[in-house]
C-alpha cells in the first residue's frame, strides 16, 4: 500500500433514479476532465447527476448536464456549472461503446461520481430504458422481498 494515499473510493454523488428508470446492461469507469475550482467543489460534495447522460461525438466521449456548483472562493474563474465535460476512455472502449449505443434503445448514463486515488472518476452504465410495466414489476418484487424479510425477522425473535 502506498503511504499517504487512500485506496478506497469516496463517493461524491449518485444517480439513484437511473437504477429505477433503466435496465443496466454493463458498467465501466471513466476519468473526467475538470478545471481546478470544479475539483474543489466536488471535494465539498457540490455535484448533481440528475438528467445527465453521456454521448460519443467524433470519436470522443462527453458527459452532458452534470451540474457542479461554482466554488465560492474562485473569483478569478467563471465556469458554466452545466457545461459539457470530456470523459477519458481508451480508444477500444470508445469504439465498442459507439457500436453499442448505435443499437436501438441503448444509451449511456452516469451512475456515480467518486474520487479514486485522488482522481475524479465517473461510473457509467450502458442502459436500456424500462417501460412502465417493468418499473411496476420491479417495485412489486422489491415490496415482496421486504415483506418476506420482515416475516423472517419476526419469526426469529
Amino acid at each position: 500500500m502506498f503511504s499517504g494515499v487512500s485506496m478506497e473510493k469516496k463517493i461524491i454523488c449518485q444517480n439513484r433514479k437511473a437504477v429505477h428508470d433503466y435496465i443496466i446492461e454493463e458498467t465501466f469507469e471513466a476519468g473526467l476532465v475538470l478545471d481546478g475550482p470544479e475539483v474543489k467543489s466536488l471535494r465539498d460534495g457540490k455535484a448533481n447527476l440528475t438528467d445527465s447522460y453521456a454521448r460519443i461525438k467524433k470519436g470522443e466521449a462527453y458527459l452532458y448536464n452534470m451540474h457542479i456548483s461554482p466554488y465560492p472562493f474562485a473569483h478569478h474563474v467563471k465556469l458554466d456549472p452545466d457545461r459539457t465535460r470530456k470523459l477519458l476512455l481508451h480508444r477500444k472502449e470508445i469504439k465498442r461503446l459507439t457500436g453499442k449505443t448505435e443499437e436501438r434503445g441503448f444509451g449511456m448514463v452516469p451512475l456515480k461520481v467518486y474520487f479514486s486515488k485522488g482522481w475524479v472518476k465517473v461510473e457509467l452504465a450502458l442502459v436500456k430504458g424500462k417501460r412502465k410495466v417493468d418499473k411496476r414489476q420491479a417495485i412489486k418484487e422489491r415490496d415482496m422481498k421486504r415483506e418476506m424479510d420482515r416475516a423472517r425477522k419476526k419469526g426469529e425473535y
